[in-house]
Formats: C-alpha cells, structure tokens, sequence
C-alpha cells in the first residue's frame, strides 16, 4: 500500500494477496552457509481509493543466503537475508483507467524457517520471507502517478525437499 497523488489529490493505492507455487533452489558452500534462490510469478490487483485501476503479473526472484544452525540434524532451523528484483508485465487497466505501468523495483528480503529431513534426501520444508519492496506505477498516459508504492509481501512457503 501507498500515496498516489492526481491534480494534487492524494490516493490510498494498494495491490491484493496471491496464493502460487514457488520454487526454491538451494545450494549449500558449507556445511551451515548456503544461498537461495526462490522463483514464482503471480497476478496482482491494483487499486486507488479501493476502486480497481487494473491487473499486473509480478516475476520476484529473490536471492538470499542463508545460515542453518544444525544441518546434520532431523529438525534444521536457518535464517537467511538478501535480494529482491521484482519485473512486471502483462499490465491490464480497467475500465475508466488507460495505459496502466509498473515499474519493477529492487528490495531486501529476510527470511526464517526450517527443514525437517524425514530420511537421507526426503524433507519437507517450513519458511517466512519478507520482502520489502517500493515500486512506481502509472495510468492515464501519466496522468496519476503512485510512487514507492509499498508492496513488502510475507511469503508463507511450505513444500518437499529432496537433497542430493
């Protein structure tokens, strides 16, 4: 959520939750640093004054690396921290907006969660990120302008693990 300002007029400007499938790709340096990389696209809603000023899809790669306190253990808890760079595309405006634009921004991310290895190479996987993100987006041909709309999503990720 964010500032718009049209002719002057301040606009409370805010995009709507998504629920999608992530991937994550881990790749351990040592026995207790790894890096991160998380991939996944979702569609969003734009709003102004609660009215709809259209819809975007969001491309967020985030990169971050990671500490795990017992790796070698059934139960392997980690915090991570790093970088965001958002793109969007596939903008659609509504009906009476025109031209709708976001522009893609950078942020940081910070995460906490854990692994719980059922064997060898099977786990299953529990995190929280959070990503703090400002972006810039446009309708009208330029005529409203929201700048560093505030996204900062939580992403909530549960999944399966396997390790090599």
């Amino acid at each position: 959520n964010g500032e718009g300002e049209v002719n002057g007029t301040s606009l409370k400007t805010g995009v709507d939750d998504a629920y999608v499938p992530e991937v994550d790709l881990t790749y351990f340096f040592t026995k207790n640093i790894s890096a991160e990389l998380i991939a996944a696209t979702a569609k969003h809603t734009v709003s102004a004054d609660a009215a709809k000023v259209g819809d975007t899809w969001i491309l967020p790669p985030t990169l971050t690396v990671q500490y795990h306190f017992t790796p070698d253990n059934q139960f392997s808890p980690y915090v991570g921290a790093g970088l965001n760079y958002s793109w969007f595309y596939g903008e659609d405006s509504a009906s009476p907006f025109t031209k709708m634009g976001v522009d893609g921004g950078l942020g940081y991310a910070v995460q906490a969660g854990f692994d719980y290895w059922i064997n060898k190479n099977w786990g299953v996987n529990l995190d929280v990120k959070y990503i703090d993100l400002n972006v810039d987006v446009s309708v009208n041909n330029g005529a409203l302008h929201a700048y560093d709309v505030d996204l900062n999503p939580v992403i909530v990720g549960a999944g399966v693990s396997y390790r090599f």
